[in-house]
């Protein structure tokens, strides 16, 4: 799960139980440890979805059966690579990413991936992006900058069929969501989802918190009802 330097602080146990699902449940993958290294290599932020979580999303995305799905925040795209793998050969991806540098790498991941042809990314202000998208899509994942997390929704909401699943990551922040700082504006914008989502009757909401090498936080899961 994504994470903010700095912010996260990590109990060694937690690290650990990862370290074991890693080596006990999920089987080596070359085309995903060179995307971490060329991420690595690039300089990118270490925030990208953990091992496990990211082949939660593929499983997320398999069973919903959703073909079509929406990625905002592309990163390295180790987490589209999960979602492309998700969709299968007849599925597709949209990812969307502010930032050139981090589109490079990403599309160099892609591009050494076998189900990287399944990935049309978008580079630019995601907002800008999404005013032009058509849906509907089958699912969505929203991982980008938190100040902007209602109108991501909103949008993602627009784009998204009914019984379409909309999930949000780093909507716990260490618990800083609870009284967050003046200062903090990803753990503002994070709590002002939760009272976006509890007003939209559209959208049936749970989260779930999570620990481990990403440290404490949890995703926002969204049904579209109607």
């Amino acid at each position: 799960m994504s994470g903010v330097a700095g912010w996260k602080a990590v109990d060694p146990k937690w690290s650990a139980v990862d370290g074991l699902v890693e080596d006990v449940l999920l089987e080596d993958d070359a085309e995903l440890a060179a995307c971490i290294a060329r991420s690595k290599e690039a300089g990118l932020p270490d925030i990208a979805v953990s091992p496990a979580q990211g082949r939660f999303l593929q499983m997320l995305v398999e069973l919903t059966g959703a073909t079509r799905v929406l990625e905002i925040g592309t990163l390295g795209g180790y987490s589209t690579l999960h979602l492309a793998r998700g969709v299968g050969e007849g599925g597709s991806v949209v990812t969307l990413e502010a930032r050139k540098t981090y589109a490079a790498v990403a599309q160099a991941n892609f591009d050494a991936s076998a189900a990287g042809g399944r990935v049309e990314m978008q580079i630019g202000a995601a907002l800008k992006s999404l005013a032009k998208l058509e849906g509907p899509f089958d699912l969505t994942f929203i991982d980008a900058d938190k100040p902007n997390n209602c109108n991501y929704v909103d949008h993602a909401l627009r784009l998204s069929r009914p019984g379409a699943l909309i999930i949000v990551d780093n909507v716990v922040r260490e618990g800083n969501i609870l009284d967050p700082a003046e200062d903090d504006e990803s753990a503002k914008g994070t709590r002002a989802l939760y009272h976006y989502v509890a007003a939209e009757p559209r959208l049936e909401a749970t989260v779930l918190q999570t620990v481990g090498e990403k440290g404490w936080d949890g995703m926002m899961f969204l049904k579209v009802t109607d």
